[in-house]
């Protein structure tokens, strides 16, 4: 869960960003000062560091792309391991009548 501090830096680095101004502590802080928002001192320099060399424009543009694609590529995959599944457990079924026959046939029953 994300606290006020990490969600005022975010929305700090967000409008650096959008002014095209490099993300570092001191402007994170700036922002925040004018925002009248008090964050722990260590917040701006982690974010800061955490988004030095970072193309946070090409990161939030490319936020939806991938998340479709993954899957649709998966589920071929999955669907294929899944019919052979299928296969082995109509063996098992199959199987396990004839145990049960086997227990019949040595005269062992539930009821005896």
């Amino acid at each position: 869960m994300s606290s006020n501090d990490e969600l005022s830096c975010v929305y700090a680095a967000l409008i650096l960003q959008d002014d095209d101004v490099a993300i570092t502590a001191e402007k994170i802080q700036t922002i925040l000062k004018a925002a009248n928002v008090e964050v722990e001192p260590y917040w701006p320099s982690l974010f800061s560091k955490a988004l030095e060399g970072v193309d946070l424009k090409g990161l939030i543009t490319n936020v939806g792309s991938g998340v479709g694609a993954a899957p649709a590529a998966a589920a071929p995959a999955a669907a294929a391991p899944a019919a052979g599944d299928a296969k082995k457990e109509d063996k098992k079924k199959e199987k396990e009548p004839e145990s049960e026959e086997e227990d019949d046939d040595m005269g062992f029953g539930l009821f005896d």
